[in-house]
C-alpha cells in the first residue's frame, strides 16, 4: 500500500505525461516524460517486457532534459502530476 504522500503510478502510462516541480528551478517547473529507461542488462527480455528505471522528463521553458529514478516521481512533495 502506498503511503500517504506517494501517488500510485502505473509505468506503462508515464511516457508524454505531464508533471509539476513542487520546488521550481532556473524557470523550470513544468515538465514532460519524453523517454523511459530499462535497466541496462543486455541478457534480459525485450524493453517492453522488464520494468522501468529512469525517466526523461524535458522542461517546457527552456528544453532541458533531466534524467531520474522514476519512483521518485511518486513523491509528493517534489512532483505534482498535471501542470498547476
Amino acid at each position: 500500500m502506498a503511503s500517504p504522500n506517494r501517488l500510485r503510478l502505473n509505468p506503462k502510462k508515464l511516457l508524454l505525461s505531464k508533471w509539476t516541480a513542487a520546488q521550481p528551478q532556473q524557470k523550470e517547473k513544468h515538465f514532460i516524460v519524453i523517454k523511459l529507461i530499462a535497466p541496462d542488462t543486455s541478457a534480459e527480455p525485450p524493453m517492453s517486457a522488464m520494468p522501468i528505471e529512469w525517466v526523461d522528463l524535458q522542461a517546457v521553458h527552456s528544453g532541458r532534459v533531466l534524467r531520474l529514478p522514476w519512483l521518485q516521481l511518486s513523491e509528493q512533495a517534489l512532483w505534482q502530476q498535471g501542470w498547476k
